[in-house]
């Protein structure tokens, strides 16, 4: 039996190969803090563009780039960049609820503090299902949700629209740095009136 994985959704995991440097991570863990459903995050939702992560944001933007390229191979002269980025924090009993980025084409997650024995992303499938079979054995073809170990340091991209959630942590604190992202350049073809100019 031959079986074709078609139009699968592209997660792809990048490694930080450095430890954050103290500047960066103090002032990764002081940001100042506002309730979100389930945990808090940073009141600054541009949190990239700050000097001191002038680095992570340049190892963030590389990422970037090789994804995009090697996911969408684009023809034409377009590329990503970061729109808003913000802090997540989850302190032991915390959560993050179920949701997916509007108005974002890819998204990120840099987890500046995670346990690899411990923390999980869950992602979802949420196309329709006419017909829901029972299943005795989970497989990437028959799941409706999968989850992936994230430990600090790692950096994960995926398309915009892929729903995903915290579960209840069960560390003392997990950090993570998310963000979104647009096009800029020109899609499409001007013969064909299918041409789009998308300046940032």
């Amino acid at each position: 039996m031959t079986i074709y994985n078609l139009f699968p959704t592209p997660v792809q995991f990048f490694k930080l190969n450095r430890k954050l440097r103290k500047l960066e991570n103090n002032f990764l863990l002081n940001q100042e803090q506002r309730k979100n459903s389930g945990n808090t995050s940073s009141i600054n939702n541009y949190i990239l563009q700050e000097k001191e992560l002038f680095n992570l944001k340049c190892f963030i933007e590389l990422s970037l780039n090789k994804y995009f390229k090697e996911v969408y191979a684009p023809a034409e002269d377009v590329e990503l960049y970061i729109t808003q980025s913000w802090l997540n924090y989850c302190k032991k009993g915390q959560f993050h609820h179920q949701h997916r980025h509007p108005n974002s084409f890819v998204s990120g997650i840099f987890y500046v503090q995670a346990d690899a024995n411990k923390d999980k992303i869950y992602f979802y499938k949420d196309e329709y299902k006419q017909l829901s079979v029972t299943t005795n054995k989970y497989n990437l073809y028959n799941s409706d949700s999968w989850w992936l170990e994230v430990k600090t340091g790692d950096l994960i991209l995926f398309p915009s629209s892929l729903t995903h959630k915290v579960e209840t942590v069960e560390t003392d604190l997990r950090v993570s740095l998310s963000f979104n992202t647009f096009l800029k350049g020109n899609l499409g073809n001007n013969q064909e009136l299918t041409e789009l100019v998308l300046e940032k």
